[in-house]
């Protein structure tokens, strides 16, 4: 399985609902709080191009993952369905 990023903001509604489908589902992610880590918006707009959140990032775990772009997807609601794709949950 891939390594899971969820880039967040406190005052994200869809970001809030992120976290509980995750949490409701077990699946392990790192919480990335800009709010708390604010030079890590930096890594996400060099991952992702974007500031928006909440940014989904998957990361291969492979030895050549650092050859490799992570995956990114922005939003929550408008990507619900590839995000229960890529995590085994349809």
């Amino acid at each position: 399985m891939k390594e899971l990023a969820l880039y967040t903001r406190p005052t994200c509604s869809d970001c809030q609902e992120a976290k509980k489908f995750l949490k409701a589902h077990d699946v392990p992610y790192v919480n990335v709080d800009l709010s708390k880590q604010p030079e890590k918006e930096a890594e996400l707009i060099r991952i992702s191009g974007t500031r928006i959140v909440p940014a989904f990032v998957f990361k291969d775990p492979s030895i050549f993952k650092r050859f490799r772009k992570p995956d990114v997807l922005i939003g929550f609601e408008n990507n619900f369905g590839e995000i229960k794709k890529r995590l085994d949950l349809s």
